[in-house]
Parts: C-alpha cells; structure tokens; sequence
C-alpha cells in the first residue's frame, strides 16, 4: 500500500561539490537551507542583505551590487532608535547611522565578490506581495515597523515577476556568464495576507519562474511541491504552523541533496558531520583518558579534511 504520492526528482546537471562557489538570496526558507550548507562547510554567502522574500528586492541588491552603488545617508533613516535601510532587512539596523552605512556598503562589496565568483545562485522566492513607500512609490524590502498607512500593497503580477527574474538573471550574467541558477519558491505560508492571497501569490510566483526556467543554466527545485504534497500534514509545521518544522526542513534538504549535491560530497559530507558532532560531545570526565583519546582522534580527523579542503575553519563552528 502506498500512503505517500512522491514527487519525480531526477539528477540535475552541473551538480554542487566542495569546489563550488554558492550565493544563496531570498527568503527565510533560504536561510534553512543555507544553515545546511554552513553545516556541512560548503563554501559561500548568504543572504547579505539579510531575508528577502519577493523577487524585486533580490533583484534591487544585485543591481546595486553589480553597479557597485555607494550608501549614504540618504539611504537610511532612523526609527524606534535604530538607523534602518528599506533594502536591506532589519538585522542589518542598528543604533548608529556611521556603522549601518558602513555595513550596506560592505555587503555591497561582498555580493559583488560572490557574483564574480560563483558557481551557482539559489534564489528563493517567498512571496508576491509588495509594499510601496509612500512618500516616492518605490518598493521596499522591508517595512521596518513603519507605520501601515506609509505604504501601499500590490501584488505582482506574473509578467512583472517575470520581467524582475529576467532582469536578475542579466544582471547577474553580465560579471558571471557561465552561473547556474536555481529558483525555488519557500513552502513558508504567508497567511498574514490571506489564505486565497498565499496561495495566489505562490502561483504567481511558479508560473513566473516557470517561463524563465527554458533557458541554459536556469533550474527550478520544488521544495513548496513538496512540502504541500508529500509532507501534507501539520505535524511537518513548527508550532506556528506557517513554518516547515525541522523534520520537514531536513526532508527537503535530503531532496536537494539527491539531485544537486555530487554524488563524490557524500563521503566528505559524512566526516564532516562526524567532526561537528565531535565538537559538540561533552564528556562526563574532561581529564580522562578516553576523553584524551577521543580529542586526540578528532584532531586528526580535523587536520585530515583541513588538508585537503583548506577553506574548512571548525574553530568557528555553530553546534
């Protein structure tokens, strides 16, 4: 008896290995996905702007990254005693104005860095809905608590999200020519706008990504697919019931895993969770003798992964 409908995954071309050079943009879902790659130390950048969850707000750091823009302050503003930047998300904010200037710019540098150098670019769409400010009617991509009535909400439209994937695509090809992209829409609900809005602004989202999708190097990955069907259960939601809960999140990576990590990672893969669980290990009797013995074979197990994978820092390393 088959009690679960599968999604046909196959094995995509131009697979990440640990010579692979990653950008990871968008979303919260993003940033889980991103904590699995920290995890097993594949080499990259994510979200430096922090959380972005719809297309035009990935689409304005890139074009500020790739015109190399310069932030003022005429770009942020101050509220609640913190300085904020409409790009950027809210823990980029902070108290003093010199210091969020000085961080926007530096992630502006570093984006930059990573596009020139990238292999591949997973961006992750959360949603379709907007909010334009006021005052000028630029979108921002974030609200930062600014009160409700500064801001309009609109809903892209598919040939509108369209149009901004396509523009990030070029952007980003214009200092990388050979990238690969993957999109992949969040399977987060945004139900703050509505149950009907949610799954309207997600279909918006598919369709679009969906005609851009027919070009070279461009690969779509279904990770709200399979969160909506295979996990269709609420006891795959964190407490809050929008968010995929740790066992769904650690199901969709295994998902990614199987078609776009190389098959050669696994082994390395695997002797890195072995030293971060090493790391993590606190022993009854730290003076031991078996607890000597056990550090003594970890270090080895370091130098020997370090020796061959030079970029691995584990002095670092988040339990």
């Amino acid at each position: 008896m088959n009690l679960l409908t599968k999604i046909s995954l196959s094995k995509a071309q131009n697979q990440i290995d640990y010579s692979s050079q990653l950008l990871l943009l968008g979303s919260c879902f993003s940033e889980n996905i991103g904590a699995k790659f920290d995890y097993y130390k594949f080499q990259g950048l994510q979200n430096p702007f922090g959380i972005l969850f719809h297309p035009l707000a990935i689409e304005k750091v890139i074009q500020r990254a790739v015109q190399e823009y310069v932030y003022t302050e005429d770009d942020v503003f101050f509220l609640n005693e913190q300085w904020h930047c409409f790009d950027a998300h809210s823990e980029l904010s902070n108290p003093s104005k010199e210091k969020i200037i000085s961080d926007l710019n530096r992630e502006v540098e570093q984006t930059l860095v990573q596009l020139k150098q990238t292999s591949h670019v997973i961006i992750t769409l959360g949603t379709a809905w907007v909010y334009l400010n006021t005052l000028n009617a630029q979108v921002v991509a974030n609200c930062h608590k600014v009160p409700q009535k500064d801001f309009t909400k609109e809903l892209l439209s598919v040939s509108k999200v369209k149009e901004s994937l396509q523009c990030i695509i070029a952007l980003v090809k214009s200092v990388n020519p050979e990238v690969q992209f993957i999109f992949t829409v969040s399977p987060v609900r945004h139900l703050k706008d509505g149950f009907v809005e949610n799954q309207l602004s997600k279909a918006h989202l598919i369709s679009a990504i969906h005609q851009v999708i027919d070009s070279d190097g461009i690969s779509y990955f279904p990770s709200y697919e399979i969160m909506i069907d295979e996990l269709r259960d609420y006891r795959f939601y964190a407490k809050d019931m929008i968010h995929p809960s740790e066992i769904a999140i650690e199901y969709i990576w295994e998902k990614f895993v199987e078609v776009w990590i190389d098959e050669t990672s696994n082994g390395v893969m695997k002797k890195v969770d072995e030293i971060k669980r090493g790391l993590q290990h606190r022993a009854f009797n730290p003076e031991g003798e078996a607890h000597q013995k056990f550090l003594k074979s970890l270090t080895h197990k370091i130098a020997y992964i370090q020796n061959a994978y030079p970029f691995m820092d584990f002095k670092t390393s988040k339990a």
